[in-house]
């Protein structure tokens, strides 16, 4: 399927200006599909005099015409005349008689789009005529304000260019309720959905005929926090939002100024009431907080865990439990410095190339007992899952600290290699060292307990692989592959 960026390129040769136009129109007339009860079809004139369809919205209010999308599809000779013409005159055309799309009769419209005073573009508006009743009053309000939006698209007065471009978060939508206001901000039309909205929090009394503004002062009085934008909303006077709590509920008013040659005839408020929303927010703030609390603890434990085994240390006269005992201190700093990193981020991932920069210093420093380590880190890991961290970090340090007491120790000091490539979830590590290379049978038949960490994790925690092999030039390389999620 085409994009409308693909199809303007290829076939039509608007200007800049005359696109970015038709993009912010795009991103908004969800709303007038919704009111129109129709399906809204934007055709860009192409450079070989006729037209195409560069982008299709069907209404969520009501049934579509159009199962199968149409962008990309050039207009028949017919439908090009009829558009060629409102290109030219810039006058809405209406068909007064149905025509057959298939099983459905359908009426259609063709609105010229109009940007600084030129017609650009036209949108074909296809309403199913198949379901023969009288409109309710709800369908007939939004009809008309679908009608009214149209004309302003006709006259290039919507979108309006101080509304923010894009579609905003938790921004309301038709489904969600409609306000319809006069030029004085009075309410003339509350859907049900509005009223629905507005009686939890606690509006009880009639809409219709009441000043929206003065509605929301008096139940917004005494409140310390009040959306500086709100009045100017509540009147209908700019296309803003705002969002109103009054007790326990929370609603989001997004207004649309209704407008005719410049002057205003009124306002279209959308409504949502976001009350749920805004207690699921809590409780998600709520919960992270205290998943970030658990990991501030659990580093303040460790690292008292480590201080002790350090006390430890110092206490014993037996070099090779000094030595087991560093090993241990290692492996718990390295875990709380995880455990850090992740009491610090709301999103439960971590930097790990910040984490594991200073893990591995820290561990090329304790193997090392004095000779001279070089340690280069290369690539870059991105953020990890915290999940797959720690032992991430653990296999990473553990392989670093062999690297450096087995493979430069015996040499004296010398250089010690980090590369990562990360694709997508995918992380290979390789670490090198131009030490004295790999021992008889090499470190994969290995029992020492570094070596059984390092696969547990790499196989487990991690769900991939590591192998040993020489490095040319002498020393060791050990390559680590992990799936992360």
């Amino acid at each position: 399927m085409s994009s409308f960026a693909s199809i303007a390129e290829r076939m039509s040769d608007l200007p800049p200006q005359d696109l970015e136009w038709i993009r912010r129109l795009v991103s908004e007339w969800q709303m007038i599909a919704d009111l129109a009860y129709a399906d809204l079809v934007v055709w860009l004139p192409t450079t070989t005099d006729s037209f195409v369809a560069a982008a299709l919205r069907r209404p969520g209010t009501g049934a579509t015409i159009y199962h199968e999308d149409v962008v990309g599809t050039v207009a028949d000779p017919a439908q090009s005349a009829d558009m060629r013409q409102v290109m030219e005159t810039g006058v809405i055309q209406r068909h007064s008689d149905p025509r057959w799309h298939g099983p459905y009769g359908v009426r259609q419209e063709i609105i010229p789009v109009v940007n600084a005073g030129r017609v650009i573009a036209v949108i074909t508006r296809h309403a199913n005529t198949g379901v023969l009743r009288s409109p309710s009053r709800l369908e007939i309000n939004y009809m008309q304000l679908a009608d009214e939006l149209l004309g302003m698209v006709a006259r290039g007065e919507y979108p309006s260019t101080t509304a923010p471009s894009g579609t905003a978060r938790n921004s309301p939508r038709v489904g969600d309720g409609v306000l319809r206001l006069n030029t004085q901000g009075q309410v003339t039309f509350a859907s049900p959905n509005a009223l629905s909205a507005f009686h939890r929090a606690g509006v009880i009394e009639e809409l219709a005929g009441s000043l929206l503004v003065e509605v929301l002062a008096e139940r917004l009085r005494g409140s310390h926090q009040v959306d500086e934008t709100l009045p100017v909303v509540a009147m209908g006077r700019a296309p803003w939002l705002a969002e109103i709590e009054i007790g326990l509920a929370s609603i989001v008013l997004r207004s649309v100024p209704l407008t005719h040659l410049g002057s205003r005839t009124g306002a279209l408020i959308l409504v949502r009431d976001v009350t749920d929303l805004r207690r699921s927010e809590m409780e998600l703030m709520t919960k992270d907080a205290t998943i970030r609390e658990i990991h501030h603890r659990v580093k303040n434990n460790l690292q008292e865990v480590a201080a002790l085994l350090r006390m430890q240390a110092r206490r014993s006269s037996n070099p090779e439990v000094k030595s087991a005992l560093r090993a241990a201190i290692g492996r718990v700093s390295t875990i709380a410095t995880v455990h850090e990193a992740l009491s610090q981020n709301m999103a439960q991932t971590v930097d790990f190339d910040a984490v594991f920069g200073r893990a591995l210093r820290l561990a090329a420093d304790a193997a090392s007992t004095g000779f001279p380590v070089r340690t280069v880190l290369e690539g870059s890991f991105g953020d990890v899952p915290g999940d797959n961290a720690s032992a991430l970090a653990m296999v990473l340090t553990e392989l670093v600290t062999n690297a450096v007491e087995h493979g430069l120790g015996p040499v004296g000091g010398g250089t010690v290699w980090i590369e990562a490539t990360r694709r997508a979830d995918s992380l290979t590590v390789t670490v090198a060292d131009d030490g004295a290379g790999m021992p008889t049978g090499g470190p994969a038949e290995g029992a020492g307990l570094g070596t059984q960490i390092v696969r547990t994790f790499a196989t487990g925690e991690l769900r991939g692989s590591i192998d040993w092999t020489s490095r040319p030039g002498g020393g060791t390389k050990a390559v680590v592959t992990a799936s992360l999620h």
